[in-house]
């Protein structure tokens, strides 16, 4: 980050990661609406493109060089669109390009947020805009991710996998306290989920954890849930639930229900976060790249718009970061604003952005 010689813009220095799908399609798309709210807040963008992802692979056998962590570290901030390709495995993907990053730059926190917004129709009967809001606060560089474990006697009948997950005292520790934290600034209510019952070692692990760090915040009401139990209860009651913590696998699966829930995966922001100066954190739509839709023009480019937000905020501008936020709010409470078709309109992505272009 640095200020120009006039001392009225702010300039951040920002990687681009567009990736595969409709990832660049939706990045494109958001840029010169980035920029203007940018512009109107004194701000600017000095953004670093890269063209890694499945098409980099399928060209190069890797999904990022070999350095490419390295080349992400001095940023202010990561963008990444979406990764995925009809024709390559997913866990390529994902340890290839997402899991090196969140690891590499220790971006232990995946923070999600799940609104529902004016104007949009929840799956659930009998629940209006803001009834349910609540953020989930998933580990994102250990668990049941971690990449410890193999495969032997391939091709044989007693072929064997083991896969184990980890769970450190100060990974767990860390992002509980995190989860704690924001419940301190929300409603006061933490939500810990785990599977102590089939889990005796790793997830009471974690409960220990929560009851020694519960005790540093006395005013946040602690629940526990199986993550079974979790699930059914994000249908049956979500406007109970203000800040969720859990594992990287249950809160993987926690948060594309509360994505659901909300209305479209084409509404879900999230941030890889991690605190402090020493690394940039990472800030993505959780829509993945919908090879179904590639070209169409018309991928709902609403949750990269409010992981942008997302993003001003973390790096401070926070007045920039509600503009975003606040016209994605006030075209979705319009009812003849454009809409895409995940949220049944007809509209264009350009169409929406043009819009909330208006809006500012």
């Amino acid at each position: 980050m640095m200020n120009t010689d006039d001392q009225t813009t702010t300039t951040y220095d920002i990687e681009l990661i567009p990736g595969d799908g409709i990832g660049p399609e939706v990045v494109d798309a958001a840029l010169p609406l980035i920029r203007a709210v940018a512009d109107d807040h004194g701000l600017a963008f000095d953004i670093t493109r890269r063209d890694w992802g499945t098409e980099y692979y399928l060209e190069q056998g890797e999904m990022m060089p070999e350095d490419g962590v390295s080349r992400l570290a001095d940023s202010d901030a990561i963008f990444l669109g979406a990764v995925g390709h009809p024709t390559v495995p997913d866990h390529v993907t994902l340890h290839g390009l997402l899991l090196p990053i969140r690891k590499g730059l220790d971006q232990y926190i995946c923070k999600r947020p799940n609104v529902l917004f004016e104007g949009i129709e929840t799956p659930l009967q009998g629940y209006d805009a803001g009834d349910i809001d609540f953020v989930v606060y998933r580990e994102n560089t250990e668990g049941e991710y971690a990449d410890i474990g193999g495969r032997e006697h391939r091709g044989f009948n007693h072929e064997t996998a083991v896969q184990s997950a980890l769970f450190t005292r100060e990974g767990t520790e860390r992002i509980v306290r995190a989860a704690f934290e924001a419940a301190t600034e929300r409603d006061g209510h933490l939500t810990s989920v785990t599977k102590s019952n089939a889990q005796a070692h790793s997830m009471v692990f974690w409960d220990d954890i929560v009851e020694e760090v519960s005790e540093d915040y006395p005013s946040v009401t602690v629940e526990r849930l199986l993550v079974d139990a979790a699930s059914m209860d994000l249908i049956r009651r979500p406007h109970e639930f203000d800040i969720i913590v859990a594992s990287n696998l249950f809160g993987d699966i926690l948060t594309d229900i509360g994505a659901q829930i909300t209305g479209s995966m084409g509404l879900a922001p999230s941030g890889n976060i991690h605190p402090g100066d020493e690394n940039p954190s990472m800030f993505e739509p959780v829509h993945g790249s919908a090879p179904d839709i590639v070209g169409d023009g018309v991928a709902n480019p609403l949750a990269t718009v409010l992981s942008w937000s997302m993003l001003l905020e973390d790096v401070g501008e926070k007045t920039a970061a509600t503009a975003l936020w606040d016209a994605v709010t006030n075209q979705l409470a319009d009812g003849a604003a454009p809409r895409t078709p995940d949220l049944g309109g007809d509209a264009t992505t350009e169409a929406v952005v043009d819009d909330l272009r208006s809006r500012l």
